[in-house]
Protein backbone atom coordinates (compact mmCIF):
# COMPACT_ATOMS: atom_id res chain seq x y z
CA UNK A 1 0.00 0.00 0.00
CA UNK A 2 1.41 3.69 -1.03
CA UNK A 3 1.91 5.51 2.03
CA UNK A 4 3.58 8.22 1.03
CA UNK A 5 0.71 10.42 -0.37
CA UNK A 6 0.43 13.97 1.53
CA UNK A 7 -3.46 14.80 1.25
CA UNK A 8 -3.84 18.93 -0.02
CA UNK A 9 -6.77 20.81 -0.14
CA UNK A 10 -7.53 22.39 -3.31
CA UNK A 11 -9.36 25.53 -2.64
CA UNK A 12 -11.24 27.11 -5.35
CA UNK A 13 -14.04 28.70 -3.69
CA UNK A 14 -15.15 32.04 -4.62
CA UNK A 15 -15.64 33.51 -1.02
CA UNK A 16 -19.06 34.94 -1.84
CA UNK A 17 -20.25 31.72 -1.79
CA UNK A 18 -18.81 31.03 1.73
CA UNK A 19 -20.03 31.62 5.48
CA UNK A 20 -18.04 31.65 8.55
CA UNK A 21 -18.76 28.13 9.14
CA UNK A 22 -17.68 27.11 5.81
CA UNK A 23 -14.65 28.97 5.51
CA UNK A 24 -14.01 27.21 9.06
CA UNK A 25 -14.16 23.73 7.22
CA UNK A 26 -11.89 24.73 4.22
CA UNK A 27 -9.62 26.40 7.14
CA UNK A 28 -9.95 22.91 8.60
CA UNK A 29 -8.56 20.78 5.96
CA UNK A 30 -6.38 23.08 4.85
CA UNK A 31 -4.43 22.31 8.16
CA UNK A 32 -5.87 18.57 8.42
CA UNK A 33 -7.15 17.12 5.35
CA UNK A 34 -7.31 13.65 6.43
CA UNK A 35 -10.08 15.00 9.47
CA UNK A 36 -12.81 12.82 9.93
CA UNK A 37 -16.29 14.94 9.60
CA UNK A 38 -16.61 13.95 13.77
CA UNK A 39 -13.15 16.26 14.31
CA UNK A 40 -14.74 18.99 11.67
CA UNK A 41 -17.54 19.31 13.32
CA UNK A 42 -16.09 19.22 16.72
CA UNK A 43 -14.11 22.20 15.86
CA UNK A 44 -16.23 24.00 14.27
CA UNK A 45 -18.93 23.59 16.76
CA UNK A 46 -21.42 21.66 14.19
CA UNK A 47 -23.17 18.41 14.12
CA UNK A 48 -21.14 15.71 12.04
CA UNK A 49 -24.34 15.71 10.02
CA UNK A 50 -23.88 19.20 8.91
CA UNK A 51 -20.50 18.96 8.51
CA UNK A 52 -20.98 16.88 6.03
CA UNK A 53 -23.55 18.13 4.23
CA UNK A 54 -21.72 21.55 3.65
CA UNK A 55 -18.97 19.81 2.60
CA UNK A 56 -20.55 17.61 -0.12
CA UNK A 57 -22.27 21.29 -0.91
CA UNK A 58 -18.91 22.86 -1.30
CA UNK A 59 -17.32 20.12 -3.15
CA UNK A 60 -20.41 20.32 -5.63
CA UNK A 61 -21.24 23.65 -6.54
CA UNK A 62 -17.68 24.94 -5.44
CA UNK A 63 -15.45 22.57 -6.57
CA UNK A 64 -13.93 21.99 -3.26
CA UNK A 65 -11.37 19.01 -2.92
CA UNK A 66 -8.81 17.25 -0.92
CA UNK A 67 -6.76 15.49 -3.15
CA UNK A 68 -3.29 12.96 -2.49
CA UNK A 69 -0.23 14.68 -3.62
CA UNK A 70 2.87 12.40 -3.44
CA UNK A 71 6.14 13.83 -1.88
CA UNK A 72 7.95 13.12 -4.28
CA UNK A 73 11.52 13.79 -2.20
CA UNK A 74 10.75 10.85 -0.53
CA UNK A 75 10.71 8.83 -3.55
CA UNK A 76 13.51 10.54 -5.28
CA UNK A 77 12.02 12.73 -7.38
CA UNK A 78 12.86 16.13 -8.34
CA UNK A 79 11.01 19.25 -9.00
CA UNK A 80 11.31 21.62 -11.47
CA UNK A 81 10.09 24.98 -12.17
CA UNK A 82 9.94 25.63 -15.73
CA UNK A 83 9.74 29.03 -17.74
CA UNK A 84 8.71 29.19 -21.28
CA UNK A 85 8.30 31.96 -23.54
CA UNK A 86 6.09 31.58 -26.40
CA UNK A 87 5.18 33.64 -29.73
CA UNK A 88 1.70 36.08 -29.59
CA UNK A 89 -0.92 33.61 -29.39
CA UNK A 90 0.53 30.46 -28.89
CA UNK A 91 0.71 29.94 -24.55
CA UNK A 92 -2.74 28.78 -24.59
CA UNK A 93 -2.53 25.57 -26.54
CA UNK A 94 0.95 24.69 -25.17
CA UNK A 95 -0.08 25.42 -21.30
CA UNK A 96 -3.33 23.16 -22.38
CA UNK A 97 -1.16 20.22 -23.09
CA UNK A 98 1.22 21.03 -19.95
CA UNK A 99 -2.01 21.28 -17.73
CA UNK A 100 -3.18 17.59 -19.09
CA UNK A 101 0.40 15.74 -18.27
CA UNK A 102 0.54 13.51 -15.16
CA UNK A 103 4.28 15.07 -13.74
CA UNK A 104 2.81 19.33 -13.86
CA UNK A 105 0.67 20.67 -10.85
CA UNK A 106 0.52 23.96 -11.71
CA UNK A 107 0.15 25.77 -14.71
CA UNK A 108 0.15 29.70 -14.96
CA UNK A 109 -0.10 32.01 -18.14
CA UNK A 110 1.58 35.25 -16.71
CA UNK A 111 3.40 38.22 -18.35
CA UNK A 112 0.63 39.43 -20.74
CA UNK A 113 -0.28 35.86 -22.07
CA UNK A 114 3.37 34.87 -23.42
CA UNK A 115 4.93 33.33 -20.59
CA UNK A 116 3.94 30.03 -19.03
CA UNK A 117 5.37 28.81 -15.86
CA UNK A 118 4.85 25.28 -13.81
CA UNK A 119 5.93 23.05 -11.82
CA UNK A 120 7.02 19.52 -13.09
CA UNK A 121 7.84 16.42 -10.98
CA UNK A 122 10.13 14.48 -12.56
CA UNK A 123 10.46 11.01 -11.85
CA UNK A 124 13.44 10.32 -13.97
CA UNK A 125 16.28 11.56 -15.85
CA UNK A 126 14.82 10.32 -19.11
CA UNK A 127 11.24 11.87 -18.34
CA UNK A 128 12.71 15.16 -17.27
CA UNK A 129 15.05 14.94 -20.92
CA UNK A 130 12.32 13.68 -22.62
CA UNK A 131 10.39 17.12 -21.81
CA UNK A 132 13.00 19.68 -21.85
CA UNK A 133 14.96 18.44 -24.79
CA UNK A 134 13.16 17.14 -27.32
CA UNK A 135 9.60 17.82 -26.32
CA UNK A 136 8.82 21.99 -25.57
CA UNK A 137 11.94 22.53 -27.85
CA UNK A 138 10.12 20.93 -30.57
CA UNK A 139 7.12 23.52 -30.69
CA UNK A 140 8.14 26.23 -33.27
CA UNK A 141 5.96 28.45 -30.47
CA UNK A 142 8.33 28.26 -27.82
CA UNK A 143 11.25 30.89 -27.57
CA UNK A 144 12.80 30.62 -25.03
CA UNK A 145 12.87 27.85 -22.08
CA UNK A 146 14.49 28.28 -18.61
CA UNK A 147 14.24 25.20 -16.34
CA UNK A 148 14.90 25.88 -11.93
CA UNK A 149 15.71 22.81 -10.07
CA UNK A 150 13.51 23.70 -6.65
CA UNK A 151 16.19 22.78 -4.33
CA UNK A 152 14.95 23.34 -1.03
CA UNK A 153 11.76 24.18 0.39
CA UNK A 154 11.22 26.83 3.25
CA UNK A 155 7.13 26.65 3.56
CA UNK A 156 6.65 22.42 4.08
CA UNK A 157 3.85 22.84 5.97
CA UNK A 158 0.40 24.26 6.06
CA UNK A 159 0.56 28.06 5.24
CA UNK A 160 -0.11 29.94 8.01
CA UNK A 161 -3.18 32.18 6.33
CA UNK A 162 -5.01 29.30 5.80
CA UNK A 163 -5.92 29.23 9.47
CA UNK A 164 -7.39 32.46 10.13
CA UNK A 165 -10.75 31.57 10.01
CA UNK A 166 -10.15 29.91 13.29
CA UNK A 167 -9.77 30.73 16.25
CA UNK A 168 -6.93 29.66 18.61
CA UNK A 169 -8.98 27.65 20.84
CA UNK A 170 -9.71 26.22 17.38
CA UNK A 171 -6.61 25.61 16.68
CA UNK A 172 -5.86 24.34 19.85
CA UNK A 173 -8.66 21.52 19.45
CA UNK A 174 -7.25 20.38 15.73
CA UNK A 175 -3.78 20.10 17.14
CA UNK A 176 -5.10 17.78 20.23
CA UNK A 177 -6.72 15.55 17.26
CA UNK A 178 -5.52 12.24 16.53
CA UNK A 179 -1.61 11.90 16.24
CA UNK A 180 -1.90 9.27 13.71
CA UNK A 181 -3.51 12.14 10.99
CA UNK A 182 -0.59 14.37 12.02
CA UNK A 183 2.09 14.24 8.73
CA UNK A 184 6.03 13.77 10.26
CA UNK A 185 7.86 16.96 10.80
CA UNK A 186 10.64 17.39 7.60
CA UNK A 187 14.11 16.95 8.68
CA UNK A 188 15.93 19.66 9.60
CA UNK A 189 17.88 21.36 6.83
CA UNK A 190 21.19 19.94 6.13
CA UNK A 191 20.20 16.91 7.60
CA UNK A 192 21.11 13.40 6.01
CA UNK A 193 18.56 12.39 3.17
CA UNK A 194 16.67 9.62 3.70
CA UNK A 195 16.78 6.66 0.66
CA UNK A 196 14.08 7.00 -1.74
CA UNK A 197 10.90 4.83 -1.14
CA UNK A 198 10.55 2.61 -4.11
CA UNK A 199 6.86 2.52 -5.94
CA UNK A 200 4.93 -0.70 -6.49
CA UNK A 201 2.67 -1.51 -9.21
CA UNK A 202 -0.27 -1.58 -6.91
CA UNK A 203 0.57 1.97 -6.03
CA UNK A 204 0.01 3.71 -9.46
CA UNK A 205 -3.57 3.43 -9.77
CA UNK A 206 -4.40 4.42 -5.69
CA UNK A 207 -2.17 8.01 -7.03
CA UNK A 208 -3.96 8.27 -9.96
CA UNK A 209 -7.18 8.01 -7.92
CA UNK A 210 -6.06 10.18 -5.26
CA UNK A 211 -4.88 12.95 -7.51
CA UNK A 212 -8.67 12.92 -8.87
CA UNK A 213 -9.68 13.46 -5.91
CA UNK A 214 -8.53 12.66 -1.76
CA UNK A 215 -11.32 14.10 0.13
CA UNK A 216 -10.27 30.26 -0.19
CA UNK A 217 -9.55 32.94 0.70
CA UNK A 218 -10.20 36.65 0.00
CA UNK A 219 -6.93 37.50 -2.32
CA UNK A 220 -7.59 37.93 -5.83
CA UNK A 221 -3.88 39.10 -6.93
CA UNK A 222 -1.28 35.80 -7.97
CA UNK A 223 2.11 36.61 -8.81
CA UNK A 224 5.24 34.62 -9.02
CA UNK A 225 8.63 36.34 -7.48
CA UNK A 226 12.12 35.89 -8.80
CA UNK A 227 14.83 36.61 -6.36
CA UNK A 228 18.72 37.09 -6.79
CA UNK A 229 20.40 36.54 -3.38
CA UNK A 230 23.85 36.45 -2.10
CA UNK A 231 24.61 32.94 -1.36
CA UNK A 232 25.76 33.48 2.03
CA UNK A 233 22.18 35.26 2.70
CA UNK A 234 20.19 32.74 1.19
CA UNK A 235 18.85 30.84 3.75
CA UNK A 236 18.33 33.86 6.59
CA UNK A 237 16.51 35.61 3.41
CA UNK A 238 14.08 32.33 2.37
CA UNK A 239 12.98 31.88 6.08
CA UNK A 240 12.17 35.21 6.30
CA UNK A 241 10.32 35.16 3.16
CA UNK A 242 8.62 32.46 4.25
CA UNK A 243 7.63 34.00 7.06
CA UNK A 244 5.52 36.57 5.29
CA UNK A 245 1.69 36.25 5.66
CA UNK A 246 1.52 36.50 1.16
CA UNK A 247 3.82 34.04 0.88
CA UNK A 248 2.15 30.41 0.43
CA UNK A 249 5.27 28.87 -1.12
CA UNK A 250 9.52 29.68 -0.88
CA UNK A 251 12.28 27.66 -2.44
CA UNK A 252 15.76 27.68 -3.15
CA UNK A 253 16.07 27.12 -7.03
CA UNK A 254 19.19 26.56 -9.14
CA UNK A 255 19.84 28.97 -12.00
CA UNK A 256 20.20 33.24 -12.66
CA UNK A 257 17.91 33.44 -9.47
CA UNK A 258 18.22 31.47 -6.45
CA UNK A 259 15.20 32.08 -4.26
CA UNK A 260 11.72 31.77 -6.20
CA UNK A 261 8.00 32.59 -4.41
CA UNK A 262 4.80 32.34 -4.98
CA UNK A 263 3.03 35.17 -3.75
CA UNK A 264 -0.71 36.51 -2.85
CA UNK A 265 -2.47 39.79 -2.47
CA UNK A 266 -6.06 41.36 -2.15
CA UNK A 267 -5.07 43.95 -5.13
CA UNK A 268 -3.00 45.76 -7.24
CA UNK A 269 -2.14 48.32 -4.56
CA UNK A 270 -1.21 45.35 -1.96
CA UNK A 271 1.31 44.04 -4.03
CA UNK A 272 3.05 47.56 -4.31
CA UNK A 273 3.05 47.68 -0.71
CA UNK A 274 4.80 44.49 -0.72
CA UNK A 275 7.32 44.76 -3.12
CA UNK A 276 8.67 48.37 -1.86
CA UNK A 277 8.07 47.47 1.76
CA UNK A 278 8.64 43.67 3.42
CA UNK A 279 10.26 42.46 0.49
CA UNK A 280 12.59 45.48 -0.30
CA UNK A 281 13.50 44.55 3.46
CA UNK A 282 14.94 41.11 2.83
CA UNK A 283 18.20 40.14 3.54
CA UNK A 284 21.34 40.02 0.91
CA UNK A 285 18.61 40.24 -2.17
CA UNK A 286 20.21 42.19 -5.34
CA UNK A 287 17.36 41.79 -7.82
CA UNK A 288 13.63 40.65 -7.85
CA UNK A 289 11.28 39.93 -11.00
CA UNK A 290 7.68 39.53 -10.91
CA UNK A 291 5.60 38.04 -13.19
CA UNK A 292 1.66 38.54 -12.06
CA UNK A 293 -0.40 35.03 -13.00
CA UNK A 294 -3.14 36.06 -15.30
CA UNK A 295 -4.87 32.80 -15.73
CA UNK A 296 -4.41 29.19 -14.24
CA UNK A 297 -4.70 26.07 -15.78
CA UNK A 298 -3.89 23.78 -13.29
CA UNK A 299 -3.47 23.69 -10.03
CA UNK A 300 -2.14 20.50 -7.26
CA UNK A 301 -4.16 17.57 -8.76
CA UNK A 302 -5.61 16.41 -12.47
CA UNK A 303 -7.05 17.58 -14.99
CA UNK A 304 -10.59 17.01 -16.07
Amino acid sequence: MCRISTPVTLIRVKVSLLDAIDRQIVHILTIEPRASFRTVADVAGISDQTAARRYRRMAESAGLRVLGVPDGSRLGWTDWFLRLQTTPGGADSIAEALARRPDTRWVHLASGGTEIICTLQARTEEQRDALFLRGLPGSRRVVQITAHSILHDFTPGPWPEAARALSPAQLEMLARGDETLIPPKPSAHGGAARPPVPLGPEDEPLLKELARDGRVLGLNEHALLWLSVEPARLEEAGNALAAHPEIPFAAATTGPTNLVASAVFRDTRHLYEYLTGELAALPGVSSVQTAPVIATLKRTGSVH
